[in-house]
């Protein structure tokens, strides 16, 4: 039997007031860059990706390894990369998106400390050579039509907690009108325990980043204060912000 041929949808980009947008064969953005700051966070949502250096042990930016499930328009692959000096790993189906970030999303050349796999993150992510490895996992996968996302099971879920280190955690994009933000929940929660969920509110475009951590912890109020601070003026990204909607699921 021949193996399934998977069609992927043709990618394609526009630019509008200073902004470049990566599409997959429809009008739905898939990741964006600000022409002018290539390796800036420009979207809310995936600035709240970052939610991870919460709890980002000492050691581990820079120095650690975050990978990224859906390349996207690259934007978390260069920042993890460019802006905290991590080794990234970033695994994409479709090699059209990898040559249009190399191309037009300033997506740096590959190295010792970049690399870009492209494979099915479902089936790639049970390599032996991955399993223990991963500081930082950021997950966004989705397919053309942006309906939902394309890897939400409790087996991926439980396969993406096994790439994790002990204090590792993992950020997902959780969007599409046809997703369930109470199903997904329940599927990580089956993975990782529902005391190691933590959720934003949702954004004005609909996206919520929900946070898994690997071993569950409950910080002081005060200490994450502190460590917002620091994030927002190591790397300017609005983590003090991110406190006034950022909770855990289970108190």
């Amino acid at each position: 039997m021949k193996p399934k041929v998977i069609a992927l949808p043709e990618v394609s980009f526009s630019e509008f007031d200073g902004v470049r947008h990566l599409h997959l064969g429809t009008e739905w953005v898939q990741g964006s860059m600000r022409i002018g700051a290539p390796f800036e966070l420009e979207l809310e949502y995936v600035q709240r990706m970052m939610a991870w250096l919460l709890f980002a042990p000492e050691g581990v930016v820079p120095g650690g390894h975050a990978m990224q499930l859906g390349l996207g328009a690259g934007a978390l692959t260069k920042f993890c990369y460019k802006q905290l000096g991590m080794t990234c790993t970033a695994i994409e189906l479709n090699p059209q998106v990898l040559a249009v970030c190399e191309g037009w999303f300033k997506l740096p050349p590959q190295g010792p400390r970049l690399r870009v796999v492209l494979a099915d993150a479902a089936r790639e992510i049970r390599g032996d050579e991955w399993i223990g490895t991963v500081d930082a996992l950021q997950v966004d996968l989705y397919d053309h039509e942006a309906a939902a996302p394309v890897l939400d099971s409790a087996e991926f879920y439980a396969d993406c907690r096994r790439l994790l280190t002990d204090s590792a955690c993992m950020t997902v994009n959780l969007f599409g009108r046809a997703a369930s933000f109470e199903r997904s929940l329940a599927r990580m929660a089956e993975a990782f325990g529902t005391r190691a969920l933590w959720s934003f509110k949702p954004t004005r475009e609909g996206n919520t980043v929900v946070l898994a951590q690997r071993t569950p912890t409950r910080p002081k109020r005060a200490l994450l204060e502190a460590r917002a601070q620091e994030i927002e003026t190591r790397w300017h990204l609005p983590a003090t912000k991110w406190l006034r909607t950022f909770k855990p699921l289970e108190r």
